[in-house]
């Protein structure tokens, strides 16, 4: 029996079993307290998911090397094994045909949550291959639904914006994560299997309470259930492998050569992530300002051609031998940087047909991790002869990705995607 809990919509007392299974349109949640609405829901799940994630991602490369002795060929493995739920993200256009997006994006997130939580329990080659398997599952499966809800749910006027405070919420909870890594590790003799566990529970319970206390939104326009490949997003599919193939460099190797070359301790490495938090929870809303203001176009010229002058400095600090300040404050750039790709999100929503976004989610994710997937394992067998010679190649992937985006438009739209189409328009009839 149902007890009453929640009010709906309409004033009248609303019931916990109407909140997990009535659906209830976006423009209906207006009248709804603020911290039940779409945006706020939004908000919750770019707290949530960063408390897990960032913990692994934060105790990591100290973990794999002090319990499970890992090199470059390793670490590139496990991050190529982390990267196939990614690139099979595509099949989150078959899920949604039985499990609403909503549901699919919380339950992934238990999913992250709990696996996060047991990852000290492995700590060997084949253990860490595969809890890393399970937990890549809850979260590729998750940022595939919720970037499709955040283009669904947020208005084109005030999407870069508002996707700028998201990704300061996801700061702001890292940042908390992160200080207490820092500051408590050492005078409390914290380990490894204390910490995942504390931060994977924290990140399942605040998914189960997303998932019982929000109501099961309906975006205004329905998507599309099947798979989607247009020829007209050609550009947004291969800005999309480019940036897959960025990520990696960051992601797996920039982190772990402050380990490898610098010998950067938990706390000291916790203690750069959180410098770029600090900055990130300031530049993330400016940067959002900035698209608005400036376009897709210039904000991704400005970060690619800042990426290429990052990556082929990274590769001075082995040719040249620079110093760990240098290199401490390349890393901060690099994220800073990392931080414009909102850009590329507000370019696809402002040329998608509406009913494409969810769909066109799922393969963008797919298309993303094609480099992501293939990427890892072969550069780490590069980083064994030569770190800075993957340096050298993510600066040439830089610049591949600043070409692509001179090809955006000043003001995309459906039927001005690329600057081809203003040309071919303009080119006199024969």
């Amino acid at each position: 029996m149902c007890t009453a809990l929640f009010p709906s919509p309409d004033g009248a007392d609303g019931r916990i079993c109407w909140s997990m299974f009535k659906p209830v349109p976006t423009e209906a949640a207006a009248s709804m307290p603020l911290w039940r609405r779409p945006t706020t829901l939004l908000f919750v799940m770019a707290l949530t998911m960063p408390i897990a994630f960032n913990t692994w991602s934060a105790l990591l490369n100290n973990f794999v090397i002090e319990a499970a002795n890992f090199d470059g060929a390793d670490i590139g493995l496990l991050h190529t094994v982390r990267e196939i739920p990614g690139f099979l993200a595509i099949g989150v256009i078959a899920v949604i045909l039985f499990v609403r997006e909503q549901v699919l994006g919380l339950v992934s997130l238990m999913m992250l949550g709990v696996a996060t939580a047991v990852t000290a329990w492995f700590p060997s080659l084949g253990g860490l291959l595969t809890i890393t398997l399970l937990s890549s599952i809850g979260f590729h499966y998750y940022e595939t639904v919720n970037q499709s809800l955040q283009l669904q749910w947020l208005p084109k006027t005030r999407a870069p914006q508002i996707l700028g405070w998201l990704v300061a919420a996801g700061s702001a909870a890292t940042l908390v994560v992160y200080s207490l890594i820092a500051l408590l590790w050492e005078p409390l003799g914290l380990t490894y299997n204390i910490v995942f566990l504390l931060a994977g529970g924290t990140t399942t319970v605040l998914a189960i309470f997303c998932l019982l206390a929000y109501p099961q939104f309906d975006a205004p326009h329905p998507q599309t259930k099947r798979l989607i490949l247009r020829r007209r997003y050609w550009l947004y599919y291969a800005l999309q492998f480019m940036a897959g193939a960025r990520r990696q460099i960051f992601v797996v190797f920039a982190g772990f050569m402050m380990v490898e070359k610098f010998g950067f301790a938990v706390h000291e490495l916790t203690s750069l992530y959180l410098i770029n938090l600090m900055i990130n929870m300031i530049a993330a809303p400016l940067l959002g300002r900035a698209v608005a203001r400036f376009g897709e176009r210039r904000t991704l010229i400005f970060e690619y051609t800042g990426l290429a002058l990052v990556f082929a400095a990274y590769g001075g600090l082995y040719w040249f031998s620079w110093g760990v300040v240098l290199a401490g404050v390349l890393y901060v750039v690099d994220h800073i940087l990392f931080g414009l790709a909102l850009a590329l999100k507000t370019y696809f929503q402002k040329i998608a047909d509406p009913s494409d976004i969810a769909p066109t989610a799922a393969v963008a994710f797919t298309i993303n991790h094609i480099a992501a997937v293939v990427l890892p394992v072969t550069l780490g067998l590069l980083w064994v002869v030569s770190p800075a010679a993957v340096f050298a190649l993510a600066a040439c992937m830089a610049l591949i990705s600043l070409t692509l985006s001179l090809l955006i438009p000043r003001h995309p739209e459906p039927g001005n995607e690329t600057i081809f189409v203003k040309w071919r328009s303009a080119a006199p009839a024969e």
